[in-house]
């Protein structure tokens, strides 16, 4: 068994051509992965989703797409609390 990983991607073309084993796909602005500068909460909101997904993507290469709206979203600060319950 080796180390889970998963890719963040905001250009799905690339990311369906190289098949990384998980991804996540957002309809975001070039060089800006995890979202707006210093937008705190939309950044850890990112991150919070890309650890689900470690657990939820089961088959190889599977990329889900997040509905997340670039600078029309609110986020909530607290969206890593979500994350306790994973790591039982």
């Amino acid at each position: 068994m080796g180390i889970p990983t998963i890719g963040i991607s905001i250009v799905r073309e690339y990311t369906e051509k190289v098949k990384p084993p998980r991804t996540i796909f957002l309809r975001w602005p070039f060089g800006h992965p995890l979202g707006e500068p210093f937008n705190i909460a939309q950044q850890r909101a990112v991150l919070a989703e890309a650890f689900k997904a470690l657990y939820s993507i089961s088959t190889p290469g599977e990329i889900i797409d997040l509905p997340f709206r670039w600078k029309r979203e609110k986020y909530r600060d607290d969206v890593v609390e979500g994350l306790k319950d994973l790591g039982r």
